[in-house]
């Protein structure tokens, strides 16, 4: 099962395949290194340290066994994605059906990514505060296509809730937005594995359609998922100031939040499970034309 998020950040190394298994090397002989790993488990493989050396071999292997690579900056922020191309047995017939998809179709089924993701959001204020601050009420206000933006409304409202007043999500802060785009990048990651593992093209989106973005369908998939990582970042804010540097401990708990557990169909699955779920449901939709998503429902832990 493809349920490991592997960041690589600590110290230069090197990656090898042997045996089906992905190897860290740093050089040295401890009861830590080399760390060995199956290809089959790995759902996704971060590399932040500017030092670490790999060869074609090792992100071929990677692909072949269906894991995404993300590739980070100087900063340590993830920049680049590399998946599998030829991810599903008919993937050719998924992605025409895809192309063919009627708007009325795209518009229902986006209205229930949204739903969900209010619905989560809802949840996880409830968890914080004890009050969802009128979220859930807005949940039915969502229609077909949500033209009225309560997505938009809704977020109004929980990012105050959530993070004060002040707050204002912007990917070029300096304060606890970088959290949230180190989470969301990991998060995007998985699930665009998630998609392409689906026979699905992750460029041909329900509702998002920027011609100069190549995961489309990966941000719409995910956005029901996104508080989980915020999830993970109220807990980190428990222990660090917003100012914090990017250290590995708060880089390791956004990666423990992806991969926790949430309910789907009154079942707990992880979150990476619960993105195949979605992702199969999503496949279904599109061949069938009935705009039914296995989506979360809420989280199965509160945070620490």
């Amino acid at each position: 099962m493809k349920n490991r998020i592997i960041d690589i950040s600590e110290r230069p190394c090197r990656l090898r395949v042997d045996h089906r298994q992905l190897v860290i090397d740093d050089g040295r002989k401890d009861s830590l290194f080399p760390y060995t790993v199956p290809l089959e488990d790995l759902a996704v493989v971060v590399v932040s340290h500017p030092q670490v050396t790999y060869s074609q071999a090792v992100l071929s292997e990677l692909c072949e066994h269906g894991a995404a690579f993300v590739c980070c900056n100087r900063n340590r922020m993830p920049v680049g994605m590399l998946l599998p191309l030829d991810a599903h047995s008919v993937q050719t017939e998924r992605f025409r059906a895809q192309l063919q998809m009627k708007l009325p179709l795209k518009k229902k089924l986006w209205k229930q990514l949204i739903q969900a993701k209010i619905r989560m959001q809802a949840r996880l204020l409830m968890q914080v505060s004890g009050t969802d601050y009128g979220l859930q009420s807005m949940i039915p206000l969502v229609r077909s296509g949500d033209p009225s933006n309560v997505e938009a409304r809704a977020a109004k409202k929980y990012w105050r809730a959530l993070f004060g007043e002040e707050f204002r999500r912007d990917v070029d802060a300096e304060n606890h937005n970088r959290f949230l785009n180190y989470g969301y990048a990991i998060l995007r990651a998985a699930t665009a594995r998630a998609v392409c593992a689906a026979g699905l093209h992750p460029s041909l989106g329900v509702h998002h359609h920027n011609r100069y973005n190549s995961w489309c369908l990966a941000d719409d998939v995910m956005e029901p998922f996104r508080p989980v990582v915020d999830q993970a970042v109220v807990s980190i804010l428990k222990t660090v100031t917003a100012e914090s540097e990017m250290s590995q401990s708060i880089r390791a708990q956004l990666i423990e939040g992806i991969t926790e557990r949430v309910f789907v169909d009154g079942r707990i699955r992880t979150v990476l499970d619960a993105l195949s779920l979605l992702t199969a449901s999503l496949t279904e939709a599109t061949r069938t034309g009935v705009p039914v998503l296995q989506l979360p429902e809420e989280f199965a832990y509160a945070p620490v």
